[in-house]
């Protein structure tokens, strides 16, 4: 149950936005440019970034809905799992598993990324504009994270919620809503 009155009917950070749209705003905005706008990683690299950096933080909804994406991107969701149990072990490039690394450090600490880290991502192909987006997608979905499970927000537990909600998120990006009016058919759980 939500810890103040968010709208009823709407799953995770969607009841947040619905509640404060002057802020939902820029939040949606700034999801739109790092993992849907043209990039120089690839839209379901970048989703990977934030699935993993959500499992890290234990928030469900987010790693559920960004995982959906990625593997919508990816057209395979068995990567999106491996990531998020292993992904050193995960069939993706040594230059995404050297990001991973630094998104996971910043997840933890920003001051945890090491001139190594940074130097190895290099060594992999990662440019200073890959290095900073990723940095800024662990440090912006961590932030996403605490906004989610700080209000309590409620988790759907219907996978095929999170697979309609990757898929939107995939095709149209983040600033239209997914979620357009409450979702009172949909099961939902506690996170």
């Amino acid at each position: 149950m939500p810890h103040i009155n968010l709208p009823d009917g709407y799953p995770g950070i969607s009841a947040a936005f619905t509640f404060r749209p002057e802020t939902a705003k820029p939040m949606r905005e700034l999801a739109d440019i790092l993992l849907h706008q043209p990039n120089a990683l690839a839209p379901g690299e970048r989703e990977l970034i934030a699935t993993y950096v959500s499992s890290r933080n234990s928030t469900t909804f987010c790693a559920l809905s960004h995982g959906a994406a990625a593997a919508n991107h990816l057209g395979d969701s068995t990567v999106v799992e491996q990531v998020k149990s292993n992904f050193l072990a995960a069939p993706i490039s040594a230059k995404l598993k050297a990001l991973l690394t630094i998104a996971g450090k910043v997840q933890q600490d920003g001051k945890l990324v090491t001139e190594a880290d940074v130097k190895a991502a290099r060594s992999f192909g990662a440019t200073d504009i890959e290095i900073h987006d990723t940095v800024l997608i662990a440090a912006a979905f961590s932030m996403y994270n605490r906004y989610v499970d700080g209000l309590g927000t409620v988790q759907p537990t219907d996978p095929a919620m999170y697979a309609q909600m990757g898929k939107h998120l995939a095709e149209e990006g983040y600033t239209k809503p997914s979620i357009r009016q409450p979702a009172s058919s949909l099961e939902f759980g506690k996170r």
